[in-house]
């Protein structure tokens, strides 16, 4: 499917599910007035370079409230609701990335489906854990986190190493509380559900997706 094509279904599905975006692309203004905010750190990563062009988000970040964001992949659209209050600067930085086009034309590279872990990483523009944003930021976890069914969190490579990866839950996650979460899965649990059943590369329970998963277009707002 062409993007002009893709653009034009996710608009008719954004309006009949009630969530089209307003007009916009740029970085909303992320506090005032009585709308809490904190301050992120963006640590650069001369090491590890952007993948694509993009620069770090604004280091004010709201901390009240929700995004949307959505994701139109070849196996179907995928919905998730961001919660600012859980995680500001990782929801602050994920909608920053998805207005930058980072994500568009991407593909996950990363699919499990074991005992202890299920999920479908995304956000590595090269290859798992490589192609990042040119920054981090730290972890935004109390140690009580869980992963069911329908998670989005953010990957990382260690503590405090966030920038671009995050992964979807699509069964289970049985793994400790080190991953920042998102949000969750508002609609398309069975885009996830069609994506496991095509499988794993070589019939692994860990590995490349069998039949490529493409992110055509992330917006958020």
């Amino acid at each position: 499917m062409n993007p002009a094509r893709v653009v034009a279904v996710l608009t008719v599905l954004l309006t009949a599910l009630g969530l089209a975006p307003a007009t916009a692309t740029a970085d909303p203004a992320p506090a005032g007035g009585d709308r809490p905010a904190v301050r992120c750190e963006f640590i650069p990563t001369p090491d590890k370079p952007a993948a694509k062009p993009v620069t770090a988000p604004s280091p004010r970040a709201a901390a009240r409230g929700t995004v949307t964001a959505v994701l139109a992949t070849n196996y179907g659209p995928v919905v998730a609701e961001l919660d600012r209050s859980n995680a500001p600067c990782a929801v602050h930085n994920f909608a920053h990335l998805a207005r930058n086009l980072f994500y568009n034309q991407t593909q996950c590279w990363r699919l499990t489906n074991s005992a202890r872990l299920g999920v479908l990483q995304c956000g590595d523009i090269v290859e798992v854990e490589v192609g990042g944003p040119g920054y981090r930021f730290a972890d935004e976890v109390t140690g009580q986190e869980t992963y069911p069914r329908g998670t989005i969190a953010m990957g990382n490579q260690g503590p405090d190493t966030n920038g671009s990866q995050f992964f979807f839950v699509h069964s289970h996650a049985n793994i400790a509380p080190a991953y920042t979460v998102l949000g969750r899965v508002v609609y398309g649990m069975d885009t996830l559900d069609r994506i496991v059943a095509a499988g794993i590369k070589d019939g692994a329970q860990d590995g490349l997706p069998a039949k490529p998963v493409r992110i055509h277009l992330a917006v958020a707002w």
